[in-house]
């Protein structure tokens, strides 16, 4: 059924949204915002933001007739509503804000209140992060990861062909974008030491990833079809998983990563919603081992989204030091949210799904720096002269996205940014 909200010929009327590189009509993510005072669910919409506890108010949208949805300092109770509720209050905003429905429009007064310029708006964490899990769904991460500490005859583990392998993070360390990220502490041991030491650590790294937020909830016990995950998925946030390598090596073994990513994980301030990335849908890769059945997909769940690490070090000029593309991730977010449910484990709304470092085959579409420098043996060359193996304190990392096609409107995430503070010692 043809979606008149992905209509690349249709046009807000507010100031700015036309032509918009990040936020036309077509999109309309989701997050929230305060000026100075509460928090509440806003919409981006060109160079402003559209607050939508203001429009409930005045009955120009109602999700919920029984209650407000969004006067309210997260986006969960909007997503608890379920998909029905999403889409009808996306085709509420496309018409009130293309103008088919004139009343916010035509009424001044409610538009003065209704439109807060972007620059007045301060955005806060969109949801609240009910839990995070980590996957690491690239093969090309996987495999460079692999053969650096593994060699190129074992670099995939055994079972990475066959299953979506995840780890359960912090919910509690999730911060929104813009944020100072403060170098952790941690025990260190180099490969020559006789016993670990404590210390800040030494090789921080950022990783280039999407992640997925659950707008369903599922009981205990249950299980998700592909299809029935991929619809349970309310929208997609930019994702940096900061992470401590030196910190990682010592402690991974047996049971993966622990206090070397605990500490910070950074996420783009605006959900956009799976149903503004329709048009964008694309195929996985070939498979080269068959999935079980309980992973198969009937409709192409990857996105095409463009994606890019800009970094700056302290009163530099950014450089662009890595671009890829999400369509290259071996397992979809469906398939990761599958597969999460497969053992009957209870998802809650506001679950956060990472897709890990999302690395394409050329070097410079690695998404982390320790594959872009290989492990400290090629630095990476920034605007002011200086090189990288690993991020320095001061440093600023910036991840971008937007998915681009022809026939369609473009689509962008925004910005998540995060800058390097020194160890508290």
């Amino acid at each position: 059924m043809r979606d008149e909200t992905h209509d690349p010929a249709r046009q807000s009327w507010v100031p700015g949204a036309a032509g918009h590189p990040d936020f036309p009509l077509q999109n309309l993510p989701f997050g929230v915002f305060s000026t100075g005072d509460r928090p509440r669910v806003g919409v981006a919409i060109g160079d402003h933001v559209l607050d939508l506890a203001a429009l409930e108010a005045a009955g120009l949208v109602r999700p919920d007739p029984e209650r407000t949805v969004f006067d309210a300092p997260t986006l969960n109770p909007f997503m608890a509503l379920g998909p029905a509720a999403w889409q009808a209050t996306r085709e509420a905003l496309s018409r009130l804000l293309g103008g088919e429905d004139a009343r916010l429009r035509d009424d001044p007064v409610m538009t003065g209140r209704a439109l807060v310029p972007a620059e007045r708006a301060m955005l806060q964490l969109p949801f609240k992060v009910a839990e995070y899990t980590d996957f690491y769904a690239s093969r090309e991460h996987a495999t460079n990861v692999g053969t650096m500490f593994r060699g190129p005859d074992n670099a995939l583990p055994a079972n990475w062909l066959h299953i979506p392998i995840g780890y359960n993070g912090r919910a509690s360390t999730v911060v929104v974008s813009g944020g100072g990220i403060v170098r952790p502490m941690g025990q260190l041991k180099a490969p020559g030491d006789q016993a670990p030491r404590f210390g800040a650590s030494e090789r921080l790294d950022f990783e280039l990833e999407v992640g997925a937020v659950v707008g369903t909830a599922t009981a205990m016990g249950t299980r998700l079809s592909t299809a029935q995950a991929d619809r349970a998925i309310f929208g997609y946030v930019l994702l940096n998983d900061w992470s401590a390598r030196d910190i990682q090596v010592w402690e991974y073994v047996p049971l993966g990563p622990f206090q070397s990513k605990a500490f910070a994980t950074s996420i783009s301030p605006w959900v956009v919603t799976a149903a503004a990335l329709e048009p964008f849908r694309t195929e996985a890769p070939g498979r080269l081992a068959p999935l079980l059945p309980y992973l198969h997909e009937d409709t192409p769940n990857n996105l095409d989204l463009e994606l890019a690490v800009d970094l700056a070090p302290a009163d530099g000029e950014p450089a662009t030091i890595a671009r890829t593309n999400a369509s290259g991730l071996y397992y979809s977010s469906a398939q990761q949210l599958a597969h999460h449910t497969a053992c009957g484990c209870a998802m809650s709304v506001g679950d956060l799904l990472g897709s890990g470092t999302v690395s394409g085959r050329a070097p410079g579409s690695y998404g982390s720096l320790l594959e872009l420098a290989w492990n400290g043996a090629h630095p990476v060359r920034l605007s002011d002269g200086t090189s990288r193996t690993f991020l320095a304190d001061g440093d600023t990392v910036t991840l971008r996205g937007w998915c681009a096609r022809d026939g369609a409107a473009r689509i962008g995430f925004g910005a998540c940014r995060g800058t390097i503070l020194p160890a508290h010692a």
